[in-house]
């Protein structure tokens, strides 16, 4: 289905990246849109992991910051963009001490307002899960990401969750209550 936006979330390392790559299919303009920057030499493996997981055939941009920008300027340039992953960006936001309740408004407006049929597909971990943090810090980066996930989950045509690797679709098909 072209065109739409797709949100993958999950715990760290369920799949959520490989399944995106899945989604994003194997023909076609294909952009990974990565939010990762390499700040030690375990950041960059994981990196150039990442790119020879991906293989030839995609075009990578990096935007750890400007993501609301990024999005507008790959709407139309690709039939499909992986961004991945939305909770390194907020956590970049965060450290670069930017506002993330005007950063995710932007975000969220790029993708309501998107013009061609490119299909975005955001990865994004489910940190609520877990205890909660002990330090404000910690509290606020897990609380801007469950407003983050809630608020592109609602605008999205697709949502799954990963689990151990499985993908399971909470939207469309599932009907909360109104």
């Amino acid at each position: 289905m072209a065109g739409n936006v797709t949100l993958i979330t999950g715990g760290a390392r369920s799949g959520k990246s490989a399944f995106a790559l899945e989604l994003a299919g194997e023909t076609g303009r294909r952009v990974y849109l990565a939010t990762a920057e390499a700040k030690d030499d375990e950041m960059g493996d994981r990196i150039a992991r990442h790119r020879r997981e991906r293989g030839p055939g995609w075009k990578t941009v990096e935007e750890p910051l400007k993501l609301a920008a990024a999005t507008k300027r790959l709407d139309g340039a690709a039939d499909a963009v992986v961004v991945d992953c939305l909770t390194l960006w907020l956590s970049n936001l965060l450290g670069a001490r930017m506002k993330l309740d005007v950063a995710c408004e932007s975000v969220l407006k790029a993708l309501s307002a998107r013009r061609t049929a490119t299909r975005f597909i955001l990865v994004s971990n489910e940190v609520g899960m877990g205890i909660v943090p002990d330090k404000p810090m910690a509290r606020d980066f897990r609380d801007a990401a469950g407003k983050l996930n809630q608020r592109v989950a609602a605008l999205a045509d697709e949502v799954y969750l990963m689990v151990a690797g499985i993908p399971i679709n909470i939207k469309p098909t599932c009907n909360p209550p109104t």
